[in-house]
Protein backbone atom coordinates (compact mmCIF):
# COMPACT_ATOMS: atom_id res chain seq x y z
CA UNK A 1 0.00 0.00 0.00
CA UNK A 2 1.36 3.49 -0.85
CA UNK A 3 2.66 5.54 2.09
CA UNK A 4 0.20 8.38 1.41
CA UNK A 5 -2.74 6.08 2.18
CA UNK A 6 -2.83 6.44 5.96
CA UNK A 7 -5.00 7.58 8.86
CA UNK A 8 -3.93 11.23 8.73
CA UNK A 9 -4.76 11.57 5.03
CA UNK A 10 -8.03 9.66 5.48
CA UNK A 11 -9.08 12.21 8.12
CA UNK A 12 -8.20 15.04 5.70
CA UNK A 13 -10.33 13.34 3.03
CA UNK A 14 -13.24 13.07 5.48
CA UNK A 15 -12.97 16.83 6.13
CA UNK A 16 -13.09 17.49 2.39
CA UNK A 17 -16.15 15.26 2.08
CA UNK A 18 -17.92 16.89 5.05
CA UNK A 19 -17.72 20.41 3.57
CA UNK A 20 -20.67 20.08 1.15
CA UNK A 21 -22.82 18.54 3.88
CA UNK A 22 -22.08 21.47 6.20
CA UNK A 23 -23.06 23.90 3.44
CA UNK A 24 -26.20 21.94 2.54
CA UNK A 25 -27.33 21.95 6.17
CA UNK A 26 -26.74 25.71 6.41
CA UNK A 27 -28.60 26.49 3.20
CA UNK A 28 -31.46 24.14 4.13
CA UNK A 29 -31.99 25.95 7.43
CA UNK A 30 -30.61 23.26 9.76
CA UNK A 31 -28.18 25.28 11.89
CA UNK A 32 -27.71 22.66 14.62
CA UNK A 33 -26.80 20.00 12.05
CA UNK A 34 -24.51 22.45 10.25
CA UNK A 35 -22.70 23.30 13.48
CA UNK A 36 -22.38 19.62 14.43
CA UNK A 37 -20.94 18.74 11.01
CA UNK A 38 -18.58 21.73 11.17
CA UNK A 39 -17.49 20.53 14.62
CA UNK A 40 -16.88 17.02 13.27
CA UNK A 41 -14.78 18.51 10.46
CA UNK A 42 -12.80 20.52 13.01
CA UNK A 43 -12.13 17.35 14.99
CA UNK A 44 -10.74 15.67 11.85
CA UNK A 45 -8.38 18.63 11.46
CA UNK A 46 -7.09 18.21 15.00
CA UNK A 47 -6.80 14.44 14.66
CA UNK A 48 -5.09 14.42 11.26
CA UNK A 49 -2.41 16.78 12.56
CA UNK A 50 -1.93 14.68 15.68
CA UNK A 51 -1.72 11.48 13.64
CA UNK A 52 0.76 13.01 11.22
CA UNK A 53 3.01 14.22 14.05
CA UNK A 54 2.72 11.56 16.74
CA UNK A 55 2.30 8.49 14.53
CA UNK A 56 4.81 9.81 11.98
CA UNK A 57 2.25 9.69 9.19
CA UNK A 58 3.19 13.03 7.63
CA UNK A 59 3.36 12.87 3.84
CA UNK A 60 3.76 15.40 1.05
CA UNK A 61 0.22 14.47 -0.04
CA UNK A 62 -1.11 15.38 3.40
CA UNK A 63 0.94 18.59 3.50
CA UNK A 64 -0.66 19.54 0.17
CA UNK A 65 -4.28 18.52 0.84
CA UNK A 66 -4.62 19.52 4.51
CA UNK A 67 -4.56 23.29 3.91
CA UNK A 68 -6.80 22.84 0.86
CA UNK A 69 -9.36 20.99 2.98
CA UNK A 70 -9.14 23.69 5.67
CA UNK A 71 -9.58 26.58 3.23
CA UNK A 72 -12.33 24.84 1.26
CA UNK A 73 -14.33 24.23 4.43
CA UNK A 74 -13.81 27.67 5.95
CA UNK A 75 -14.29 29.59 2.69
CA UNK A 76 -17.44 27.71 1.74
CA UNK A 77 -18.91 28.26 5.22
CA UNK A 78 -18.27 32.01 4.89
CA UNK A 79 -19.99 32.02 1.49
CA UNK A 80 -22.94 30.07 2.91
CA UNK A 81 -23.20 32.45 5.90
CA UNK A 82 -23.39 35.37 3.47
CA UNK A 83 -25.88 33.53 1.25
CA UNK A 84 -28.23 33.08 4.21
CA UNK A 85 -27.68 36.75 5.11
CA UNK A 86 -25.83 36.12 8.34
CA UNK A 87 -22.52 37.85 7.57
CA UNK A 88 -21.96 40.64 5.05
CA UNK A 89 -20.63 39.86 1.58
CA UNK A 90 -17.80 42.38 2.02
CA UNK A 91 -16.37 40.18 4.79
CA UNK A 92 -16.53 37.14 2.52
CA UNK A 93 -14.77 39.14 -0.21
CA UNK A 94 -12.05 40.16 2.25
CA UNK A 95 -11.51 36.59 3.54
CA UNK A 96 -11.51 35.01 0.07
CA UNK A 97 -9.59 37.91 -1.47
CA UNK A 98 -6.78 37.60 1.07
CA UNK A 99 -6.50 33.87 0.42
CA UNK A 100 -6.46 34.35 -3.35
CA UNK A 101 -3.91 37.15 -3.00
CA UNK A 102 -1.60 34.91 -0.95
CA UNK A 103 -2.06 32.05 -3.41
CA UNK A 104 -1.27 34.32 -6.37
CA UNK A 105 1.79 35.72 -4.59
CA UNK A 106 3.03 32.19 -3.86
CA UNK A 107 2.56 31.36 -7.54
CA UNK A 108 4.64 34.36 -8.56
CA UNK A 109 7.36 33.35 -6.10
CA UNK A 110 7.36 29.82 -7.50
CA UNK A 111 7.73 31.13 -11.04
CA UNK A 112 10.25 33.89 -10.46
CA UNK A 113 12.36 32.87 -7.46
CA UNK A 114 14.02 29.84 -5.93
CA UNK A 115 11.76 30.05 -2.86
CA UNK A 116 9.72 26.89 -2.38
CA UNK A 117 8.53 27.06 1.22
CA UNK A 118 5.76 29.34 2.41
CA UNK A 119 5.27 28.72 6.12
CA UNK A 120 2.30 30.41 7.77
CA UNK A 121 3.01 33.45 9.89
CA UNK A 122 1.76 34.01 13.42
CA UNK A 123 -0.61 36.65 11.99
CA UNK A 124 -1.89 34.20 9.39
CA UNK A 125 -2.56 31.63 12.11
CA UNK A 126 -4.28 34.24 14.28
CA UNK A 127 -6.39 35.34 11.34
CA UNK A 128 -7.48 31.76 10.65
CA UNK A 129 -8.30 31.22 14.34
CA UNK A 130 -10.41 34.40 14.42
CA UNK A 131 -12.15 33.40 11.18
CA UNK A 132 -13.04 30.02 12.70
CA UNK A 133 -14.24 31.69 15.89
CA UNK A 134 -16.37 34.12 13.84
CA UNK A 135 -17.94 31.21 11.95
CA UNK A 136 -18.65 29.28 15.16
CA UNK A 137 -20.21 32.32 16.86
CA UNK A 138 -22.52 32.99 13.90
CA UNK A 139 -23.40 29.33 13.37
CA UNK A 140 -24.21 29.05 17.09
CA UNK A 141 -26.25 32.25 16.94
CA UNK A 142 -28.22 30.87 13.97
CA UNK A 143 -28.99 27.77 16.00
CA UNK A 144 -29.71 29.22 19.46
CA UNK A 145 -31.05 32.69 18.56
CA UNK A 146 -29.59 34.29 21.72
CA UNK A 147 -29.42 38.11 21.54
CA UNK A 148 -26.01 38.16 23.24
CA UNK A 149 -24.64 36.22 20.27
CA UNK A 150 -25.91 38.96 17.90
CA UNK A 151 -23.70 41.50 19.66
CA UNK A 152 -20.76 39.10 19.91
CA UNK A 153 -21.17 38.13 16.27
CA UNK A 154 -21.16 41.76 15.16
CA UNK A 155 -17.98 42.38 17.14
CA UNK A 156 -16.43 39.24 15.65
CA UNK A 157 -17.10 40.50 12.12
CA UNK A 158 -14.95 43.57 12.78
CA UNK A 159 -12.26 41.64 14.63
CA UNK A 160 -12.18 39.08 11.81
CA UNK A 161 -11.94 41.81 9.17
CA UNK A 162 -9.09 43.55 11.03
CA UNK A 163 -7.11 40.33 11.56
CA UNK A 164 -7.65 39.20 7.97
CA UNK A 165 -6.59 42.57 6.56
CA UNK A 166 -3.57 42.81 8.87
CA UNK A 167 -2.38 39.30 8.04
CA UNK A 168 -2.61 40.14 4.33
CA UNK A 169 -0.45 43.22 4.92
CA UNK A 170 1.98 41.17 6.98
CA UNK A 171 2.30 38.52 4.26
CA UNK A 172 2.99 41.31 1.77
CA UNK A 173 5.72 42.77 3.97
CA UNK A 174 7.18 39.30 4.58
CA UNK A 175 7.09 38.53 0.85
CA UNK A 176 8.97 41.73 0.05
CA UNK A 177 11.61 40.88 2.68
CA UNK A 178 12.04 37.34 1.36
CA UNK A 179 12.19 38.53 -2.27
CA UNK A 180 14.92 41.01 -1.40
CA UNK A 181 17.02 38.31 0.23
CA UNK A 182 16.63 35.80 -2.63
Amino acid sequence: MPRWINLANLLTLIRLLLAPFVIQAMLAGHPMLALALFGAAAVTDILDGAAARHLRLATSTGAYFDPIADKLLLSSVFVALAAIRTVPWWLVALVLGRDLYILAAAGVFLLLTSIRKFPPSVWGKLSTFVQILTVVVWMTRNWLQISFLDALGTAMIWICAACTFWSGLHYTWRGIQVARSD
